[in-house]
């Protein structure tokens, strides 16, 4: 999910930014530090959008630049269990597939993909046997968040099901309301 959150911290601004707006300059340095962070805490902070409040500079001798106590908002993904994120598939693999949720990439194990047999094929696509669904590199489509590991904080791990009512290509999921809707007009008869 994504978040705006308001953080605290120190940011550091080099000499050659005090000539300019010390926000400006704060704003640059913050956006520096904090993109593409990753935090069990934040998740995986995409921005800083403003600068809400700066505290007083102070200079540390033998360093020259300027630290100041900032409170900021920070944009952030934080990926949350059991939440239904919509993405698209980027890599098809025999052991699965990856799906890219706005700034990571999660993965769905093959037995994972569909509630069927499941074969890969050399042409990077996942074929159910019964059902004959077939998932390609560049779908878009509906999973749910069953793992979030943040062992490395370099190389979070998101883990992926499609096997659940609604979840999966969305092209599949037009198929079956079709068809739902279709049942439903026929028990009214």
């Amino acid at each position: 999910m994504f978040y705006e959150l308001e953080v605290r911290s120190h940011v550091r601004v080099p000499p050659s930014e005090f000539g300019s707006d010390t926000k400006t300059s704060i704003l640059r340095s913050l956006n520096n530090e904090f993109e593409n962070f990753v935090s069990k805490d934040l998740g995986i902070v995409m921005g800083v959008t403003e600068v809400l409040s700066v505290g007083e500079g102070i200079i540390i001798p033998g360093d020259g630049a300027a630290y100041y106590d900032t409170l900021f908002r920070a944009i952030t993904f934080k990926p949350e269990i059991n939440e239904t994120v919509v993405g698209r598939i980027s890599e098809i693999s025999e052991f699965g597939a990856f799906m890219i949720l706005g700034p990571i990439d999660g993965m769905i194990h093959i037995s994972q993909t569909m509630d069927d047999f499941v074969s890969f094929s050399k042409t990077n696509v996942l074929t159910g046997k019964e059902t004959k669904k077939i998932l390609k590199p560049g779908e878009i489509c509906r999973a749910k968040i069953v793992a979030a590991s943040y062992k490395d904080m370099n190389n979070p791990k998101i883990g992926l099901t499609m096997r659940q009512h609604r979840l999966g290509a969305l092209k599949w999921i037009k198929e079956e309301l079709t068809k739902d809707k279709k049942t439903t007009k026929e028990a009214k008869k």
